[in-house]
């Protein structure tokens, strides 16, 4: 049943702000996958910080013009849904690469990291990373540590002071 101008108006206007103005997005071929398991991903992708939506292309083309999600247009074509958030494009994508391990007709086409063009295969590799709160503990060790071991260092000197006090006390008795 085709749509009437009022819906498309409105599907427009949703993928403007939704969509197009997403941080991170990647677009995916769903074909073959079935309804429950549509949900399941949608509720996974919902904990994550994320949304799923099966769009219409011909408004959705219309709809990222002169955005960021511009450069995916080659990836516009046949069925597709868009997974985007405005978080963790690492979460976003392991959350995907997990889901498509159970789900493999779930296809990646392409995809909009912070404003540059992610390809289908690097989606995958993205997945792999440690997620932005495992790089923050990271760099707090790190930054951590030199103080922990200056803190340490002093904290046995002054150990063997004392030690050393307590040794010449015990002679001198």
């Amino acid at each position: 049943m085709p749509l009437s101008k009022e819906q498309k108006t409105g599907l427009l206007s949703r993928y403007e702000e939704g969509v197009a103005s997403a941080q991170h997005a990647f677009v995916l071929g769903y074909q073959g996958i079935s309804v429950p398991q549509v949900t399941e991903l949608r509720a996974k992708l919902r904990e994550s910080g994320a949304s799923y939506e099966v769009v219409k292309n011909t408004i959705l083309r219309r709809a990222i013009e002169g955005k960021p999600l511009e450069s995916v247009q080659d990836a516009i074509h046949g069925p597709i849904a868009i997974a985007f958030s405005g978080g963790d494009p690492v979460l976003l994508a392991k959350t995907l690469t997990e889901f498509s391990k159970d789900a493999p007709v779930l296809e990646f086409r392409s995809g909009v990291i912070e404003g540059q063009p992610v390809e289908a295969e690097q989606i995958k590799e993205i997945a792999a990373l440690p997620s932005r709160d495992d790089l923050i503990a990271k760099l707090l060790f790190l930054l951590q540590s030199p103080v922990t071991r200056l803190v340490r260092d002093l904290s046995a000197l002054t150990r063997r002071f004392v030690v050393a006090l307590d040794q010449v006390a015990q002679k001198k008795v």
